[in-house]
């Protein structure tokens, strides 16, 4: 009888888990190549007087759908966000079994500054001209579940056109 209660709680903790994690928006579009999104990104913060805040992750990890949401609820992040830079979810998967797509996750690494030692996801700050200023390894601006404000604002603020003109 405990074998069979437990199996049904671990089957509902399971279950809890994945509704959880269903019940976030996918925010990664895993058709479209990573590094064209990534110099399109920086031809327009250019135009804008922007930087390019770039997400890596994917849509298979809670924690990077836990912060695109964090991003677009949080009035103050997502003004600061907005105010100063070019925000695009990056797509990572290097486990696609396609050659190809294994090769651009390679080259999208190398074009970012090589970001994934640091986990997901995992900020990558561009200039204007596509220069990588800064990696931001995310568990630093964790809080609890989910994101401090506080310590996602002072990151993005210490990284704006702005800051770094001074």
């Amino acid at each position: 009888m405990r074998k069979r209660i437990a199996t049904i709680f671990a089957c509902m903790l399971i279950a809890l888990s994945v509704s959880a994690q269903n019940a976030l928006k996918k925010v990664y579009d895993e058709d479209i190549n990573p590094i064209e999104q990534v110099e399109k990104a920086v031809a327009t913060a250019k135009s804008e007087g922007k930087f390019v805040l770039c997400q890596v992750g994917g849509n298979w990890c809670p924690w990077c759908l836990i912060f695109a949401d964090f991003a677009e609820t949080d009035s103050v992040v997502n003004n600061t966000i907005n105010d100063n830079f070019i925000y695009r979810h990056v797509n990572y998967n290097p486990r696609k079994i396609e050659p190809n797509k294994a090769e651009l996750a390679k080259a999208l690494m190398e074009r970012l500054g090589n970001p994934a030692r640091f986990g997901f996801p995992v900020f990558v700050v561009l200039d204007g001209e596509g220069k990588v200023l800064h990696i931001q390894d995310s568990s630093f601006l964790e809080e609890g579940k989910g994101y401090s404000q506080q310590k996602v604002v002072r990151f993005l603020k210490n990284w704006t056109p702005a800051a770094l003109s001074k």
